[in-house]
């Protein structure tokens, strides 16, 4: 089976959140169920944190999923071994974990980019902010949603991305 790894900064907003959506379509699809497993982790996350309990609230009150027992975790060398597709929230997360694990640059984008056009990495002066997936952490629950709603509008579109797609 191949793994799906969302990373983000630390773990207990974005990429639990992007966890937490896509496992929940995978377990309801058998086809996708029996090809891809899912995990995060964080670029600067404190092993063993919680997801932020604006977090838990936004998947529970709109789509009852619990990520309740989801637990940040340090991205590490097993996990991109791991990995079959790597999705960053941001390209400055991209940029980070391909300085950090230069053989993973193949299997690395960010999610809105591997989506899109599969992952280019325009020059600063090119590069368009709203690609990213702007942080909710500390913020009101409002925010939250939002970004949930965004990530749930992405992993819907990744949903039948991989639907299509024979492996990596």
């Amino acid at each position: 089976m191949d793994n799906i790894l969302f990373v983000c900064t630390g773990n207990t907003c974005r990429s639990s959140m992007a966890e937490g959506l896509l496992k929940a379509a995978v377990a309801a699809d058998p086809l996708l169920s029996s090809r891809y497993t899912v995990s995060s982790a964080g670029l600067a996350a404190f092993d063993g944190g919680g997801a932020s309990e604006n977090a838990i609230r936004a998947l529970k009150e709109d789509w009852d999923i619990d990520i309740s027992s989801h637990r940040s975790k340090s991205i590490s060398g097993d996990d991109i071994k791991n990995a079959g597709l790597i999705l960053t929230m941001t390209r400055g997360h991209k940029n980070a974990l391909i300085s950090m694990f230069p053989h993973a640059a193949s299997k690395t984008y960010t999610l809105k980019g591997f989506l899109s056009d599969g992952g280019s990495n325009p020059s600063a002066e090119e590069y368009d902010y709203s690609l990213d997936i702007a942080d909710p952490y500390g913020m009101p629950i409002q925010y939250y949603k939002k970004c949930a709603h965004e990530l749930k509008d992405l992993i819907d579109k990744l949903v039948e991305k991989l639907k299509n797609m024979k492996g990596f």
